[in-house]
């Protein structure tokens, strides 16, 4: 609901720039992935996956209507950080609690489910945020009207929620949970490799916001293109999913980062509004690429009492490219300009699917 708004009140209401949004951006989500490590080896070690995933939603809920009393960056990344740690804290047992209840051979789909309702969330969220401010409501207000769906999500998981009872097929043997990452496989740390080399390109969406608003696009269209935007994942997220359980991980997200690089070299390139659009709502096809794919495979490489800690460390990777990638791309566009920016995010992407095809198949 407010995260389209952020680079747009950051920009016009607190007079931030692009390097303000890549440090907030930055330190939020690597805040959160080193933080999935820590929650993703916990949850396998007290064997509970509820807990972490109540706790992270209640306190992002919590913190994000706080927005509204922001009166510089540094507050708003003060939130954002807050709100992160719950997204860390949350992120890794929830995903192994899908894959601890879904068959082996329909992950893909369960994962392209989870992320196309997260999507709808996307979608719904900015329409309403439109409408509200549509309606001549600020985008303070907007803010502190946040915390309504946050209590409803909060209530849904305590009542909702049921997690099977875990049967430990490996000895603890005195090791300690830290340690357990070796006994994941070269083959799964590979695909770590990969990821952290792509995401040192993939910085936050919220540049491409930042993108559509320079070329004159407004506030309230805005969100409605974030709306479109998410459809479109969650369409792509449903459909991917699925396909990825037919033909295998690999040659799904090799795809979806070639994609990837196709569509940031174009955002480099062009300089019609009308065509950074087409490319903004192309970019959702992506996320069907990726996003139930990697999980997936993920779960695959991992036996489940290793699984929270596989996507814990699965996590961590993003995190360790999370910061730079959002922190170097503002810094690229501060000094040199969007295309550069984006020029940069699309050979990392190039790279990253290089060393995937090293990765073998489960």
């Amino acid at each position: 609901m407010i995260y389209p708004l952020i680079p747009l009140f950051l920009t016009s209401v607190l007079g931030a720039g692009a390097l303000a949004l890549g440090i907030i951006e930055g330190i939020a989500e690597s805040t959160a992935s080193v933080l999935k490590v820590v929650s993703g080896l916990w949850t396998d070690r007290v064997k509970k996956r509820k807990p972490f995933i109540l706790a992270g939603y209640g306190m992002a809920g919590l913190v994000r209507p706080l927005m509204a009393f922001a009166t510089g960056w540094p507050m708003v990344l003060g939130i954002r950080f807050v709100d992160r740690v719950g997204k860390g804290v949350r992120t890794a047992p929830r995903d192994a609690l899908i894959a601890d209840v879904t068959p082996p051979e329909s992950r893909g789909a369960a994962f392209g489910v989870h992320r196309s309702m997260d999507h709808f969330g996307a979608v719904v969220g900015p329409l309403v945020a439109a409408a509200l401010l549509w309606a001549g409501l600020s985008m303070r207000s907007v803010f502190l009207l946040a915390a309504v769906p946050a209590v409803i999500v909060i209530v849904v998981i305590q009542r909702v929620i049921k997690e099977p009872v875990q049967v430990s097929t490996i000895t603890e043997s005195g090791a300690s949970v830290f340690s357990r990452g070796r006994e994941l496989g070269s083959n799964y740390w590979t695909l770590m490799a990969a990821v952290v080399v792509f995401t040192l390109g993939n910085s936050a969406d919220a540049f491409l916001l930042l993108r559509l608003s320079d070329s004159g696009v407004s506030l309230v269209m805005i969100a409605i293109l974030w709306s479109v935007f998410s459809m479109v994942k969650m369409a792509s997220n449903l459909f991917g999913g699925r396909l990825s359980d037919r033909i295998g991980p690999k040659p799904m997200l090799l795809a979806g980062w070639i994609l990837y690089a196709g569509i940031y070299l174009a955002m480099a390139l062009v300089s019609s509004q009308v065509v950074f659009i087409a490319l903004f709502l192309a970019y959702g096809l992506y996320f069907g690429l990726t996003e139930p794919v990697e999980r997936a495979w993920v779960a695959a490489l991992a036996p489940q009492d290793l699984r929270g800690s596989a996507f814990g460390y699965y996590n961590g990777a993003v995190g360790i490219g999370a910061l730079p990638a959002s922190v170097v791309f503002g810094g690229i566009w501060a000094i040199t300009g969007p295309s550069a920016a984006f020029m940069f995010g699309a050979a990392m992407a190039l790279i990253a699917a290089i060393i995937l095809t090293r990765v073998a198949t489960p």
